[in-house]
């Protein structure tokens, strides 16, 4: 049986934000993904998932500004200070939501970037984000994002992914798995899945190209489905995709799993 986790950052964004925890719960959902929280209250988030009997199971890391092109603080050398701040920012709403799990976005390299520097200053913030996040009983994971929609960011792919995991060396550190990019850069979704299972924490879909709900665009979801679940997954299923049509109507393809 698979699990799915409604992301409210990209699902239900007909409503006010406070009010996709309800829409959430009426949909039939248990478990909420929120990108970035931090422009709320952590105490107003832990009331709603309290009232709607939701569980709060991912959150972001402070990515810096968005809107400003970054993607992410933890491979840039000039901004190891923010970093650990946002960790220390992301712990304080884990806690408080009682989410288990954090992911670490690694940045967008500028032109002409060293990549050497990049690489060991990525390294040294996991360590760090990896060990205070122990510390709470909360997991790290790191996630490759695509090129074609972020260009310059650090990690390429699972593989690079997985490379880096081990170099860390933690136990607290692990691969989030977004179809979606995984389609884009790895060869193949399925033999990415089942090569990096072991390292996999949590798994997040969307088709592609359009990055909308599964039945919209190219990937084979029924053999990503099958491939989780002749591994055993037991791990939450992110639903982070942009409807291609209304919220409602564009979760009919969870009715055929």
């Amino acid at each position: 049986m698979l699990f799915f986790a409604a992301n409210i950052s990209m699902l239900f964004t007909e409503f006010d934000f406070l009010e996709r925890f309800a829409q959430a719960s009426k949909a039939g959902f248990r478990a909420v993904e929120i990108q970035f929280p931090y422009q709320y209250s952590a105490d107003v988030l832990a009331e709603q998932l309290l009232r709607q009997q939701l569980s709060q199971v991912l959150l972001n890391l402070p990515a810096g500004e968005w809107s400003m092109g970054d993607r992410g603080l933890a491979c840039l050398p000039d901004r190891v200070g923010e970093f650990q701040d946002g960790v220390g920012r992301a712990i304080e709403y884990a806690t408080a939501l009682e989410c288990p799990r954090v992911n670490c976005l690694a940045g967008a390299a500028r032109g002409g970037a060293d990549r050497l520097r990049l690489h060991d200053t990525f390294v040294e913030n996991l360590r760090f984000a990896a060990s205070e996040l122990k510390q709470r009983g909360i997991a790290l994971m790191i996630e490759p994002l695509n090129s074609r929609d972020n260009p310059g960011f650090f990690i390429r792919d699972s593989r690079h992914a997985v490379e880096i995991i081990e170099e860390v060396g933690s136990d607290n550190l692990h691969l989030q798995f977004d179809v979606y990019h995984s389609h884009i850069m790895d060869d193949g979704v399925v033999p990415a899945l089942e090569q990096n299972m072991s390292r996999i924490a949590h798994v997040q879909i969307a088709d592609a190209p359009g990055r909308h709900e599964p039945g919209t665009g190219n990937v084979d979801f029924g053999a990503v489905f099958q491939a989780l679940e002749r591994a055993k997954y037991k791990g939450w299923i992110g639903c982070e995709y942009v409807p291609s049509t209304t919220t409602e109507e564009s979760l009919s393809w969870l009715s055929s799993i």
